[in-house]
């Protein structure tokens, strides 16, 4: 059989990209039998019998790693996805959820590959004032490691409606004239501002948000590469305050409020204690009648589930429905948690759900009930109860749900983005990742749709973990 060439830009074309293979497929042409090329001129394969190709039905994962994979800058991602298409297409339509596939993981580790190049993108543009312009116009240079442009679009039009702005990048560009889009041109740096008067009350505002007690250079670099530094305004203020954090911390010491006087629950602790309470409903009975360390709460909300459930989720602290309900996940939160474990193949009645602390804390705001995040003090006094419960459930593995919960299962405040993934809390087999309120705070629907989908892939591997050995973590061969 004869090669066939397709061409297509040498770029995100992933409109050319589907048009191809919808005709590929109506041809039932295998990928040994085509080649791929890149072009700056597309179109070199007979774009008028491509229109006439029938649309093709791909699973919902196949085709968003197909919309960040032709973002990638590998020059075979064209061939790369199509083997992909190919092969889901002609009997391998579960093959997503073989992650030791040579060819999956080579185009998953491209797709978080743009992902983060998106996400540093929204992160590290920063926009400035052009001179000598009757108009108020902005413009920005970025240098994205991808071909994420058009993708990162939409971020930027919903934030910045209003403004007349363009992005200016070594591999495109694009302008929001606060009605349409237009995409041109690579740009150049020299054509962007250097600075404007913005910038000055800019580096005020961060300077007086740096909290020099947390400072790690490491970590700073690796959230906010230096290749990014020169075009962002703050990071000229940052060796100064690095410099000064240990001064600064002494100072924030040496003025630290005294905190106000709360209810404790010693009490109640040193009952548990004597009691040695044998089962989940007396250790919840002890609970009880210790009453909220925060005062407000309607009531106590314990853990629900099987009491030897193979795994058991902890969460932050009841929400406002939750407490009312006196039922751990019935809010918001809880029904997108539902929504993803059944996804995952996690069947809730089969898990122990519960809370780091056990009552709602929240602010009063008219006639609404404000969640308020619990302090590492508040989260310390419930500790002991949630061990305790545990010990009790005995289960195969723990998840932690959030940084609240991963403080209260190891003592530590350590964030999420650096330890997700499998874990040990003691005895126990672990792993970590976000609460689903995150899910629900996040700003543009993109953002929460990927982050909802890494959620839900968290709950897969949690899935097969729990057919762990609970002391070695390894998975039996048919979880494999």
């Amino acid at each position: 059989m004869n090669l066939h060439c397709i061409t297509l830009r040498n770029a995100a074309d992933l409109d050319g990209f589907r048009r191809a293979v919808r005709w590929l497929a109506c041809e039932e042409l295998a990928p040994q039998h085509v080649v791929w090329s890149l072009d700056e001129a597309p179109g070199l394969f007979g774009e008028d019998a491509l229109r006439d190709a029938p649309p093709v039905s791909l699973p919902r994962g196949v085709a968003r790693l197909v919309e960040l994979g032709v973002c990638h800058s590998d020059p075979e991602r064209y061939a790369l996805l199509y083997q992909l298409v190919w092969r889901v297409l002609n009997g391998e339509r579960d093959l997503l959820d073989v992650a030791s596939d040579p060819l999956v993981h080579r185009i998953d580790t491209m797709a978080r590959a743009v992902r983060r190049d998106l996400h540093k993108m929204y992160a590290f543009v920063r926009f400035r004032r052009m001179r000598a312009e009757h108009l108020e116009r902005f413009a920005a240079w970025y240098e994205p490691e991808h071909f994420i442009l058009e993708a990162a679009a939409p971020f930027f039009i919903d934030r910045f409606r209003s403004l007349d702005w363009t992005i200016l990048t070594p591999l495109g560009s694009m302008r929001w004239d606060r009605r349409e889009l237009s995409v041109g041109p690579p740009g150049r740096r020299e054509d962007a501002p250097e600075e404007d008067g913005f910038e000055e009350g800019w580096r005020g505002y961060y300077e007086s948000v740096f909290n020099p007690a947390r400072v790690n250079p490491v970590a700073m670099r690796a959230e906010m590469p230096k290749k990014y530094w020169r075009n962002l305004p703050e990071t000229a203020s940052i060796p100064g305050l690095i410099q000064t954090a240990s001064r600064r911390v002494d100072a924030m010491i040496g003025q630290e409020a005294t905190m106000p006087a709360k209810r404790t629950p010693e009490g109640a602790l040193e009952a548990m204690w004597d009691q040695e309470p044998g089962t989940l409903e007396d250790l919840n009975a002890i609970i009880a009648k210790a009453g909220p360390l925060v005062p407000g709460a309607t009531q106590a909300v314990f853990g629900e589930g099987p009491k030897h459930a193979d795994i058991v989720f902890v969460g932050e602290q009841p929400g406002d429905q939750e407490d009312l309900q006196g039922r751990p996940f019935v809010g918001p939160a809880g029904r997108l948690f539902d929504k993803a474990m059944k996804e995952a193949g996690i069947d809730r009645s089969h898990a122990y759900l519960t809370n780091a602390v056990k009552h709602f804390k929240f602010e009063q705001r008219g006639h609404r009930r404000i969640h308020s995040k619990p302090t590492a003090g508040e989260v310390k006094h419930y500790r002991p109860w949630l061990m305790k419960e545990l010990e009790l459930v005995r289960p195969k593995l723990v998840v932690a749900l959030g940084g609240t919960a991963l403080l209260a299962l190891t003592g530590k405040s350590t964030p999420i983005s650096r330890s997700r993934g499998r874990a040990r809390f003691g005895p126990y087999l672990g792993y970590i990742t976000v609460h689903p309120s995150y899910l629900l705070r996040l700003p543009d629907e993109a953002t929460k749709r990927e982050a909802y989908e890494a959620f839900v892939e968290d709950l897969r591997r949690i899935h097969d973990l729990a057919q762990a050995d609970p002391d070695t973590g390894e998975l039996p061969l048919a979880a494999e």
